[in-house]
């Protein structure tokens, strides 16, 4: 265990509560010990523990699994081992399902308590505070994108496995890599591999190599992704496209650290950070017995969902800004501005292939056009169409002409709301802004207008 970790003991019998804390502090661990839930809750204001111990049975309405609730619901990347006076093994998988580190059962095994508090704690302390954090690719200032980033920077710089899930195109990788950026393990290798682009034989020898003569090609000895990514980070995509036999050796490997090579007779320990992504509901799957339920527990050590872009178009010009200066750089073209009315189709189009397609856009935006200026006639068919569809934006609030005029006041400033609102993802606080009043007096009008 790292000396100097923080731990937070809640339990009520103040003579194991202090067993507990002499194990940790000889070992030399920080802890600190609670009785009740709204103890605990009141130290976890003042600080962060990096290992959160708790006893299920605290008191009635506000037991184990609740603050455990709370733990997730205020700084998810701390782990918490439930204890328990009864073997329930129902409550055990609950527990688990729910987000426990663990569940263990009294009496209490100290040495094994204390190696499984190893493996659970952070080997960097926990990062507090809000510094900056780096998504090349996916900027965002849309609430949704806010919540995931500030999971993110709490995660990362632990060795907790992330699980990431959103559509195509979300940006998934692109966010894999930021958290291996963002992590002790920057400076070690960075792997990702796709679970669906390769046939299961194929993915067996990519993830743990084969020794030669294994099978018939196998003319040399070859390391796999697990040992290649050894002290760094592997990135499973399409993790719910991985076959079941797969699903079983993963397990193995996330357990108890150990690969065996196709064909090898001594397995080989690695250290890996693991970050996997679907683009499918892997709970569904795991109802469908198409994937592993244990297994999906283990990678979801944590889980963030990337919003898909229709669903936050006040990203679009940010993301179009950063796609155009690299597109720029590639194509060494010097292209700087685009029309009012192009970003406007731009926002208003719903891009079902989402980052993905808008950075292949602007690419061919860049490629294609004549002159300094990207305009509607540089948009590819299907986003110019949305013309007619333009929606207010910041850059402009007018709509046309023929659209608004010989309408009454009322009625243009209704539709101007109820467009801003969809613009900004039903976001009042973003959509007050862009039409420069008040939150209160926005709140007024959308009562008013029963938007």
């Amino acid at each position: 265990m790292r000396k100097n970790a923080s731990i937070l003991i809640v339990e009520p019998d103040t003579s194991l509560a202090a067993k507990l804390a002499a194990a940790f502090e000889n070992r030399g661990g920080r802890v600190r010990t609670a009785g009740t839930f709204q103890q605990a809750c009141e130290i976890m204001e003042e600080h962060t523990p990096e290992l959160v111990l708790c006893e299920t049975h605290l008191e009635k309405g506000n037991d184990g699994i609740a603050l455990m609730a709370e733990v997730q619901h205020k700084t998810p990347s701390i782990p918490v081992i439930l204890i328990s006076s009864t073997a329930d093994i129902d409550a055990c998988k609950e527990a688990i399902k729910l987000g426990a580190y663990d569940y263990l059962v009294k009496p209490l095994d100290m040495d094994e308590l204390v190696r499984m508090a190893g493996r659970a704690i952070p080997s960097m302390p926990v990062v507090s505070g809000t510094e900056d954090f780096v998504f090349a690719g996916i900027l965002s200032r849309s609430p949704a994108m806010q919540t995931v980033y500030r999971v993110l920077r709490r995660v990362s710089p632990t060795n907790m496995p992330i699980l990431i899930e959103g559509e195509s195109g979300t940006g998934k990788e692109l966010t894999a890599k930021a958290i291996h950026m963002n992590s002790q393990r920057k400076d070690k290798p960075f792997y990702p591999i796709n679970c669906a682009g390769l046939a299961e034989s194929l993915l067996e020898s990519e993830l743990f190599g084969h020794v030669k003569g294994s099978f018939t090609g196998a003319t040399a000895d070859r390391k796999g992704l697990f040992q290649l990514a050894d002290k760094g980070t592997l990135f499973l995509d399409e993790i719910g496209d991985m076959p079941l036999a797969m699903q079983a050796k993963l397990l193995r490997v996330l357990e108890d650290g150990l690969v065996m090579p196709v064909g090898g007779t001594s397995p080989v320990r690695v250290d890996i950070r693991f970050i996997s992504a679907t683009n499918h509901d892997l709970a569904k799957l795991v109802e469908e017995k198409k994937f592993r339920q244990d297994l999906y527990f283990r990678i979801k050590g944590v889980s963030v969902t990337i919003p898909p872009l229709r669903n936050r178009p006040q990203d679009v010009p940010e993301l179009f800004g950063f796609f155009l200066k690299e597109a720029c750089e590639e194509l060494k073209r010097d292209i700087h501005l685009i029309t009012e009315p192009a970003m406007r189709a731009m926002m208003s189009f719903g891009w079902p292939g989402n980052i993905r397609q808008l950075r292949n856009v602007v690419r061919a935006m860049v490629a294609m056009c004549d002159g300094d200026t990207l305009d509607l006639r540089d948009l590819p068919p299907e986003v110019s169409r949305v013309r007619q569809l333009q929606a207010p934006t910041a850059l402009t609030g007018d709509y046309s002409q023929d659209e608004m005029a010989g309408r009454p006041l009322e009625e243009v400033e209704r539709e101007h709301i109820r467009r801003t609102l969809e613009l900004t993802g039903q976001n009042r606080a973003e959509a007050a802004k862009i039409l420069q009043i008040g939150e209160r007096t926005l709140y007024r009008k959308i009562k008013e207008y029963g938007l």
